[in-house]
């Protein structure tokens, strides 16, 4: 146990070592690849949607 303890530990302390600090870190959510397209005739399927106090729309499409 006391082994896979300082393990871990002398783990823990190579990444933190070997981090680059020049490069900012960024969240998860902004890593993901580029916005899919549409599908065609979302505009239709969008058309009864309620816009916010703000005027921004939420429209759910599934596709397959």
């Amino acid at each position: 146990m006391a082994v896979w303890l300082v393990l871990v530990a002398v783990a823990g302390g190579l990444t933190l070592w070997w981090q680059d600090p020049e490069e900012p870190q960024r969240p998860a959510w902004e890593k993901s690849g580029p916005t899919p397209s549409l599908p065609e005739g979302w505009e239709t399927a969008c058309a009864h949607a309620t816009p916010d106090e703000n005027g921004g729309v939420a429209c759910f499409i599934r596709t397959r």
